[in-house]
């Protein structure tokens, strides 16, 4: 299993949110099984997302798409304040 690990600052939820909501399908699609959004309790102008895959290359491809196609077209990333910060994430089997 593999997590899309996100942080970024944004100007506000109440704009970044709907954005957000806007792409359920396309996370579903590019194989998002689970996902968390959370933000620090007292900071409403950071995100932080967790994307879970089946896969390390499902992780990757979606970053990319996420890289091109959101991020960098701020029509599609209207509250994004900043650069984000990414990582992809392997489960460590602990057996």
């Amino acid at each position: 299993m593999a997590s899309l690990h996100i942080e970024h600052p944004v100007t506000d939820l109440a704009t970044w949110t709907p954005a957000y909501r806007r792409l359920a399908d396309v996370r579903r699609r590019a194989g998002v099984t689970s996902e968390s959004v959370r933000h620090p309790d007292d900071d409403d102008t950071r995100v932080v997302i967790d994307l879970e895959f089946d896969t390390t290359d499902q992780a990757h491809a979606f970053l990319q798409f996420l890289r091109s196609q959101v991020w960098a077209v701020p029509e599609n990333s209207p509250a994004l304040a900043g650069s984000p910060e990414v990582m992809v994430l392997e489960t460590v089997a602990l057996d």
